[in-house]
């Protein structure tokens, strides 16, 4: 009976938007941002049932790939929509910056410290252990983050970046296809669904992805725009909404679904499709921007950053460095999911631009200390350089 709630829920979610936007009833822009997002919300469920079922057939590594990428994709439509907007009005590029590196931070602050925290209430053991499989998503993770430092230096976003990031994706993508086959063990409404059979199964897979994406289709851009208007209309900084509210309503049903693996005693299920959005978010997300951005505007240009995006792209790459150090060991810990979270919400509490440079240092230090101090964190950077020739280490199967 409950997967029959989930499952009916966020279809009415996606049809009630759908029947909106047909009947084209006008609503107030917190209404319009409330029940397009809530749309979003329910589509992010129905694309991870869709993803989750997907691994029946295909390569569990690759599958997670996949799932992490499909779930991330209301948070593509929104960051495409304000990039392509900003190629023709520049003051939306402001608003692409602040989706992505809110995304990017509240995945890590918020959803990896999560699953932590749940397993260790669940089960008292104070860490999470990876799968050796997962040195992949963390070595490109690496490559990804350490490129990411370019940008604020450079006070732009171009196609070198959108080249560069796309690359270590696409070899990322390369890398998870060529891991063994492993079946899967499904929950919820996908374990539901996986016992109607195979063509039952494969039916719904295609349904739950087309009626998801057509959501998030007509909904992406009401939803900024109402966020947008929302702020104004109320006087809450419009910069503010779309860093964290905005990824709130795209990634909410990932990090329930992560935790939800975390209550099973199944943590490296959910830290693996965390770390995999992490990935697509970090290289596929990031490229993709100035790439709309610059269809929009009609000619090859680069998108410009103001003072307030240099410093949310070098604090998000800082968090991301030092979330690549804590896992170097494949181990993450009750206490590093402390100071992950712990840094992560006190900055939101220090408005002040100078803090954001004191954090991203801090992050840098932390990184730096953990090497140096922890003999299994440098031991498996070390492992992980010695499989930086991108494409010719592929799966570690040990």
């Amino acid at each position: 009976m409950i997967n029959w709630l989930w499952l009916g829920s966020a279809m009415l979610l996606c049809l009630q938007w759908i029947f909106v936007h047909f009947a084209g009833i006008h609503l107030p822009p917190h209404l319009q941002a409330l029940t397009s997002g809530v749309a979003i919300f329910g589509a992010a469920f129905a694309l991870s049932w869709a993803a989750e079922l997907s691994q029946k057939d295909i390569p569990q590594a690759l599958a997670i790939a996949l799932l992490a990428l499909i779930a991330v994709l209301p948070e593509y439509a929104v960051d495409m929509y304000f990039a392509w907007t900003a190629g023709k009005d520049p003051s939306y590029a402001a608003f692409a910056t602040a989706n992505m590196t809110g995304a990017n931070r509240l995945l890590i602050g918020v959803g990896w410290a999560a699953v932590v925290l749940t397993y260790w209430f669940t089960t008292h053991k104070r860490a999470v252990r990876l799968e050796p499989g997962h040195k992949i998503e963390i070595l490109y993770l690496g490559v990804a983050t350490l490129y990411s430092f370019l940008i604020p230096l450079k006070g732009q976003l171009d196609l070198s970046d959108a080249a560069a990031l796309i690359l270590v994706f696409i070899f990322y993508m390369r890398a998870a296809a060529k891991a063994d086959h492993v079946e899967p063990e499904l929950e919820g409404p996908a374990a539901m669904i996986e016992g109607w059979g195979a063509a039952a199964r494969r039916a719904m897979t295609i349904i739950f992805f087309f009626l998801s994406a057509f959501t998030i289709f007509i909904a992406a851009e009401p939803f900024a725009e109402a966020l947008l208007a929302t702020g104004r209309e109320y006087g809450i900084e419009e910069f503010v909404l779309v860093q964290w509210l905005a990824p709130l309503a795209s990634e909410s049903p990932e990090f329930i679904v992560a935790i939800l693996f975390a209550l099973k005693a199944q943590p490296g299920i959910s830290m693996g499709a965390l770390l995999s959005s992490k990935v697509n978010q970090w290289t596929l997300l990031i490229g993709m921007i100035p790439v709309a951005y610059a269809i929009s505007a009609g000619q090859i240009t680069a998108m410009q950053m103001d003072p307030r995006q240099v410093e949310e792209m070098f604090l998000t790459a800082a968090q991301s460095i030092f979330a690549v150090a804590v896992l170097a060991n494949l181990s993450f810990s009750v206490l590093e999911a402390v100071m992950i979270f712990v840094l992560f919400s006190t900055q939101l509490l220090l408005p002040d631009p100078q803090f954001r440079f004191y954090y991203s240092f801090l992050y840098v230090i932390l990184a730096v200390g953990l090497v140096l101090l922890k003999k299994d964190a440098r031991d498996g950077l070390c492992s992980l350089l010695s499989r930086s020739a991108l494409g010719s280490h592929a799966v570690d199967k040990s």
